[in-house]
């Protein structure tokens, strides 16, 4: 086993210079499970209050996408709190956090094996490691000792990862928003995905968040352009100001300017007294302009000579008041189309996307779907009281098939209507819950997006194999299925095994597929 484990550090330290980790510490997991004899095994990483999956085996596909606060769940308390490998007695009365993920399982394990440890690194603990057992005895002395060395290795790579990713971003100046930053924001305010189009956005955000370009970020409704604006500002150097947030599409127009720009006593009806505009108000730090596109004709002018100048006057008064602001505006229009019928003028559209961000709509963004539900299954549990909240696998389908025109606030909305119906006519807080599709209500059928890949993998010898070996035979049957799958293309094979196309045909080439 040694072996295999130092084959496996290697490859995992290999890929964490592509950056991408994800299927290297899903085989690590993997290793695990065979030589503990484990049904599931999950990573999850410390961040903040809460522990984060990094990769699973053996549990639902939402997993991935849930985050669990340590203070809500007691065995993952447990296992954080113990000097060495926990393991809880089958009559435990701790929830476990896990029961109802495990596919094709009845709603409550009343009686099963589970074992956690927590990885530590030189600075303090990292996360935590669990494998899970149906049947009750499976976990002897063999593999708990398995699971500590695992652990111990693991949290050797994550610190060397952490010291990796820190030189790569001291060379390329950018703050890496995909970890550090989002750590700073609550978890409904995360950016959740794997995919290529959501990789491409992170990188971008990456390059332009700590600059003081003005931004324009475009997407349909509900895509997330608001959770886009707040990791640029929070991995800027205006962090530490105000994030002020303006929609345009809710300001009446004749309250415009004095909502921009602030007015004096005895401006207009109704100004009894000196009032600071939004602009004065985020001196320093970042605006919003949420909704751009609605800004009428009449006050565009106004708002480019304040882009222009720095400068803006209060409504009834003749100073000029030197603001410094960062602008990031949002619409869900096409402004160019705008532009081109007379409804925006094109000196402001020009001024504002400086730096153009396109969020990707949720229908191409393949098991992002799943991420997302399992994160809002998460919190919608926690909302009921209920012990455990998942999807059946045909609820799973279903939304990978859905057309979703709302995005992510549609299948937010989604889960919550689901999950209510789900829980409807059950007491108690000891339940779990699984949401069918007749919770759903989904009744359009997916058009834009290929389905996503199923793997069927045959039965495979690897007695004798390395680890190394193995996985490189694994992964050149997963890709050649998946390139099969897509008729060949590259770009849509990438984006549905959530990688970056240059670094799928890397892998693939040092691996042996055909590029």
């Amino acid at each position: 086993m040694t072996t295999a484990l130092i084959a496996a550090c290697e490859r995992v330290l290999r890929e964490a210079l592509d950056g991408e980790t994800t299927l290297s510490w899903q085989l690590w997991l993997a290793a695990l499970k065979e030589a503990t004899h484990a049904d599931s095994c999950a990573m999850l990483q410390l961040r903040g209050p809460d522990l984060v999956p990094v990769a699973v085996d053996g549990l639902s596909a939402d997993a991935m996408g849930r985050r669990f606060p340590v203070s809500e769940h007691p065995r993952l308390q447990a296992i954080m709190g113990a000097a060495d490998v926990l393991r809880f007695p089958p009559t435990s009365a701790l929830p476990d956090p896990f029961d109802g993920l495990i596919p094709n399982v009845a709603d409550r394990l009343h009686v099963h094996d589970c074992a956690g440890v927590q990885i530590r690194g030189s600075n303090g603990p990292l996360g935590v490691l669990t494998i899970d057992a149906l049947r009750r005895g499976t976990f002897n002395q063999k593999a708990l000792d398995a699971l500590r060395t695992f652990a111990n290795l693991a949290g050797g790579c994550l610190e060397i990862i952490e010291r990796l990713t820190r030189m790569q971003d001291a060379m390329e100046r950018q703050s890496l928003v995909s970890s550090a930053l989002l750590a700073e924001l609550r978890p409904d305010q995360h950016l959740i995905g794997r995919s290529a189009p959501m990789r491409a956005l992170l990188k971008e955000i990456d390059t332009v968040a700590n600059s003081d370009l003005t931004v324009l970020i475009t997407g349909e409704t509900g895509t997330g352009k608001e959770l886009v604006a707040r990791a640029i500002h929070y991995g800027s150097h205006r962090s530490g100001r105000p994030l002020i947030s303006v929609n345009c599409a809710a300001l009446p127009e004749a309250l415009v300017e004095s909502e921009l720009f602030g007015h004096v006593a005895g401006a207009f009806s109704g100004a009894s007294a000196n009032r600071r505009g939004k602009f004065e108000i985020a001196d320093g730090g970042t605006l919003l302009l949420d909704e751009v596109g609605e800004l009428p004709m009449t006050v565009q002018p106004k708002l480019l000579r304040v882009l222009q100048s720095g400068e803006i006057q209060r409504v009834g008064s003749d100073e000029h008041i030197k603001v410094n602001v960062r602008i990031v505006a949002a619409t869900n229009r096409d402004l160019a189309e705008e532009v081109r019928v007379g409804r925006f003028r094109a000196d402001l559209y020009h001024r504002l996307s400086i730096y153009p961000l396109q969020v990707p709509a949720l229908r191409h963004r393949g098991r992002d779907i799943l991420l997302l539900a399992g994160n809002a299954l998460e919190r919608n549990r926690a909302s009921l009281h209920l012990r455990g909240l998942r999807l059946s696998q045909e609820s799973q389908q279903a939304l990978l098939y859905a057309t979703w025109p709302g995005n992510v606030r549609e299948l937010e909305h989604t889960i919550s209507r689901a999950a209510l119906k789900a829980a409807a006519g059950g007491t108690g807080s000891d339940r779990i819950v699984t949401i069918e599709t007749c919770h759903l209500d989904l009744g359009r059928p997916r058009v834009e997006a290929a389905p996503p890949v199923r793997c069927e993998h045959e039965h495979v010898d690897i007695s004798g194999l390395s680890l190394s070996v193995a996985t490189d035979d694994f992964q050149r049957r997963l890709i050649e299925q998946t390139l099969a799958a897509q008729q060949g293309n590259w770009a849509a094979a990438a984006r549905a095994l959530g990688m970056d196309r240059g670094n799928l045909r890397r892998l693939a080439k040092r691996i042996g597929v055909p590029t």
